[in-house]
C-alpha cells in the first residue's frame, strides 16, 4: 500500500476552493484517497429548509471494536481581498518553509496529516484488532446546520459506535504541542429588542425612551457575576457585540433600541440556565420603564468536559515525546465540532498552531505537518497496541 505525503494531499485540498457550504469537489476527491486505502465510505448530504445542502463523508476500516475517530471540516472562510494575499489562496505555495494558501491551518493540513498517518499505520498493521474512521464535514465554518451535528443523527440511528474521537482543529496558541483541547466552553447569544414610544424630545413626557431601557439593562448585565470559573474552565463572560438606535435626527426620542450580547458559559451553567437570569433582568427593567421588549436567543453549543483518562494522558504524552512540550489540557477559545460529537463519544482535540487561521495568506510551517502526522501515526499504534 503507497504511503500518503501529508504536503502533497494538503497542497492537493487546498486546490479546491471549498468555502462554506460549497464543497466544490472536495469531498468526493477524499473519498477517493480512503476508498484506495480500503475505507468503506458514504458521502451524507443533508438540506433542511432555509438553509443550503451541505456534503459529509463518514469513511470506516474494519468492524472491530474499538472505533477511533478522526473528525474535521474541509470548508473553509472566504479569503477577503484576494489582492492583499502574496498568493493565490486556492493555488497553495511553499514559502520559507510554510505552506500558504485558505485552510492551510484551518484544518485541511490536519486533515492531510491524519490521512497519511492512516496509510502508514496501515502499512504497518495489515491486520488491526478495532477500526479507524472519519467524519469529514463541509459545515464548520458556516452555520453548523447540515453538518456534523447531522452526521452524529445518522451515525446513532445506524447504531454505529465509536470508542474515541479526535477533532484536528488548530489547537496551539504558538507552538506545536502546546495545548489539547478536552471540552469547550458553552455559547449563547441574545437579540435583545426593547419598544418604547417615539417623540419629540422638547416633549419627553409623551414619549418613552427605549435607549434609556436597554442602557439600564445592559449595565445590569454586565454586573452579573455568574462564577469564579472551575479547575477546568474559565470563568462566566458576558460581552456586549452591538447596540442599534437606528436614529439620525437629534430631536426625535427614538421608538426602538436593539442590542446583542454573546454569553461564553462554563459548565456550572446551561443555556436554559442563562436564560433564566438573563430573562428575569429584562422583564425587571421593562416592565419598571413600561417598555415592550422581544428577546431572540441562539445556542451554538453546551459547555462540556471530555475527563481525563487513560487515552487522553496517552495523547499527552506521544505530543510530548514528538515536541518536547507537554501539551496543557485546555477548554479555552470558541466552539468547535466537538460539542456535537461529545454526545456519542469521548472528544479531544489536538491539530496546528492557530495563529494564522481566517488570516490573509493562511500558513502552516512544514515542520510541524511533519510532526503532527508523526504524532497522529504514534496515536494510531499506541491506541491499538
Amino acid at each position: 500500500m503507497q504511503k500518503i505525503n501529508e504536503l502533497q494531499l494538503a497542497k492537493e485540498l487546498i486546490k479546491f476552493p471549498s468555502i462554506t457550504p460549497s464543497d466544490a469537489g472536495v469531498m468526493k476527491f477524499l473519498e477517493r484517497k480512503l476508498k484506495k486505502l480500503g475505507f468503506k465510505t458514504k458521502i451524507l448530504e443533508f438540506k433542511e429548509k432555509d438553509s443550503k445542502a451541505v456534503k459529509n463523508l463518514y469513511a470506516r476500516i474494519g468492524n472491530k471494536s474499538p472505533n477511533f475517530l478522526f473528525a474535521g471540516h474541509l470548508d473553509v472562510v472566504p479569503p477577503g481581498n484576494l489582492n492583499h494575499w502574496t498568493v493565490d489562496p486556492f493555488k497553495p505555495s511553499i514559502k520559507k518553509g510554510h505552506l500558504i494558501g485558505r485552510g492551510a491551518n484551518d484544518m485541511k493540513s490536519s486533515i492531510a496529516a491524519f490521512v497519511s498517518a492512516v496509510s502508514i499505520f496501515l502499512n504497518k498493521n495489515k491486520k488491526f484488532n478495532g477500526s479507524i474512521s472519519f467524519l469529514i464535514t463541509g459545515d464548520e465554518e458556516g452555520d453548523a446546520i447540515n453538518g456534523t451535528k447531522k452526521v452524529v443523527d445518522y451515525l446513532k440511528k445506524k447504531k454505529e459506535k465509536i470508542n474515541f474521537c479526535l477533532v484536528g482543529e488548530p489547537t496551539n496558541p504558538n507552538k506545536l504541542g502546546e495545548m489539547i483541547k478536552i471540552g469547550r466552553r458553552g455559547s449563547l447569544t441574545a437579540k435583545i429588542k426593547i419598544i418604547g414610544i417615539q417623540g419629540h424630545v422638547a416633549y419627553p413626557h409623551r414619549a418613552n425612551n427605549p435607549s434609556t431601557t436597554i442602557v439600564k439593562i445592559l449595565n445590569e448585565l454586565k454586573r452579573i457575576k455568574f462564577d469564579k470559573g472551575t479547575k477546568n474552565f474559565q470563568p462566566t463572560n458576558l460581552e456586549i457585540t452591538s447596540i442599534n438606535i437606528n436614529n439620525n435626527t437629534d430631536n426625535v426620542i427614538p421608538g426602538v433600541a436593539e442590542a446583542t450580547l454573546n454569553v461564553r458559559f462554563n459548565n456550572k451553567h446551561s443555556s436554559k440556565s442563562i436564560k433564566k437570569r438573563l430573562n428575569k433582568i429584562i422583564y425587571k427593567i421593562s416592565k419598571k420603564n413600561k417598555s415592550k421588549f422581544k428577546i431572540e436567543y441562539r445556542v451554538s453549543g453546551e459547555a462540556f468536559l471530555t475527563k481525563p483518562n487513560a487515552t487522553t494522558y496517552m495523547i499527552q504524552n506521544v505530543v510530548k515525546k514528538i515536541t518536547k512540550i507537554k501539551p496543557k489540557l485546555s477548554t479555552t477559545g470558541g466552539t468547535s465540532d466537538a460539542r456535537f460529537i461529545k454526545k456519542i463519544s469521548p472528544c479531544l482535540e489536538f491539530g496546528l498552531v492557530g495563529r494564522t487561521m481566517h488570516k490573509i495568506d493562511e500558513a502552516v510551517s512544514l515542520s510541524d505537518l511533519k510532526k503532527l502526522t508523526k504524532i497522529y501515526s504514534k496515536i494510531l499504534d499506541k491506541y491499538f497496541s
